[in-house]
């Protein structure tokens, strides 16, 4: 059994919130903009990482690491993207081998936008958990934690962080 924090688009930016609602979690996942080196190995240091790298990620980011992460989590594929879309509408880049080799769960970024989607069609789980970064178009900043036990993902509970207009950079 796996308990798995997962972010994408912190553009830099790590809320403090996250580290109390990641505690208990055995990995946590980066769905890309990651931002900075920095951020990277504020994770590392806190749980074992992780990650791809996103559109705005400079060449220190992408060079440790990969824009597509592809594995075996308990008795799950995995798949983690930065741009991936969304059931129905699918990024080109990923979409052949999405419709040829689904996994069981997809993760992606890139939208700002939380999306927990189950694909009927190609029989996987969508997960995008928004943006946990201030940067952007978002008002809400969000994160998913969930458990993969064998076969089962469970357990799905979102942190969520509302815009301070007292504070517009949050």
């Amino acid at each position: 059994m796996k308990h798995i924090g997962l972010l994408s688009d912190t553009h830099g930016d790590l809320p403090e919130g996250l580290f109390a609602f990641f505690g208990k979690c055995d990995e946590i996942w980066h769905a890309g903009d990651i931002g900075d080196l920095a951020t990277a190995e504020r994770l590392e240091a806190f749980k074992p990482l992780r990650a791809v790298f996103g559109n705005i990620d400079g060449q220190e980011i992408r060079v440790r690491y990969p824009r597509h992460q592809r594995f075996l989590c308990e008795e799950r594929d995995v798949w983690i993207t930065h741009i991936g879309g969304y059931p129905g509408h699918y990024d080109p880049q990923v979409r052949a081998e999405l419709h040829t080799r689904p996994p069981h769960l997809f993760i992606c970024g890139h939208s700002h936008i939380l999306k927990v989607i189950y694909d009927k069609k190609l029989e996987l789980l969508h997960l995008n958990p928004g943006a946990a970064g201030s940067k952007g178009f978002h008002k809400v900043r969000t994160a998913l934690r969930f458990t993969i036990d064998g076969h089962d993902i469970r357990d799905m509970e979102i942190w969520q962080s509302e815009r301070n207009p007292a504070n517009p950079s949050w």
